[in-house]
Formats: structure tokens, sequence, C-alpha cells
């Protein structure tokens, strides 16, 4: 069946963070470092199932930071089962708060997801589950 970008479905889902490994690779006298973190989360709702990402980190010494990712999904959407990859991009303010957007890697979709399109985003309190969504549609 295909389906064009009118017939967009969203999904919501919860995210809750696994594991948080970060490394330093760069760390200069002044100016922000450079981090690269391995990142594991479990994602319930609409979209549930896994995630593994690696992420980069611009933190700045105040605490913020700015990154970009790219997470591999194992689960289901909407009950249709695979993988498929997101890129995001994203930031972290002094006050705690994520927030990024994201979309599916065109081509990325395994299984019943193949086809998969999309773009969405999500927002959290550093240390909390993160609320996302994914608007959705198959080629």
């Amino acid at each position: 069946m295909t389906e064009s970008h009118a017939t967009r479905t969203t999904a919501t889902a919860a995210i809750a963070v696994s594991a948080w490994s970060p490394v330093p690779f760069d760390q200069p006298a002044q100016g922000p470092s450079l981090v690269r973190i391995h990142v594991e989360e479990t994602f319930s709702g609409d979209l549930a199932g896994t995630g593994v990402a690696t992420m980069l980190q611009v933190l700045r010494g105040d605490g913020s930071a700015s990154f970009c990712a790219v997470e591999r999904v194992t689960g289901t959407l909407h009950g249709r089962s695979g993988t498929f990859v997101l890129q995001d991009t994203g930031t972290l303010g002094t006050d705690g708060r994520v927030s990024g957007t994201w979309f599916v890697v065109p081509g990325s979709g395994t299984g019943e997801l193949a086809g998969l399109r999309g773009e969405g985003g999500f927002e959290a309190v550093l240390g909390q589950h993160a609320n996302a969504h994914l608007d959705h549609w198959f080629e």
C-alpha cells in the first residue's frame, strides 16, 4: 500500500534513557568541549521499542550544549514492526531543558517499516522522560 505525504500520521512516545556514556574528545583551554556520547533508550507509546544512538555534543562552560545524533530504532510504529534510523539536532539549555528535531533517514526502514518517512521532535527536562512525536508516512 502506498501512502502520500497527505496521509501523514502522528505517533507519540515517551522516551526513557537507560545508558548515557559521554567521552570528551576535544577539551581546549578556551571554548567549548566536544563530546561523543553513546545513548541507549526505550520508547513506549505509538512508537515502542529500543534505540541506540551516537551523539556529538558541543558542551559550553555554562552547561548548555548543542548536539546532533543518529539513532537506530528497533520496534513497532502503530503496530508495524521493523527498524529505521533517526537523524536529530537539538539543544540543552542552562535550565536543563532538552529539545530537538529529527527526521527518518530516507531508505533506512526495514521489515514492515520499509518506505517509512517522517519528521518530528522531542522535549524533556534533563534526567526525566522525554515526550516525543513523529509525523510519518510511507512511500
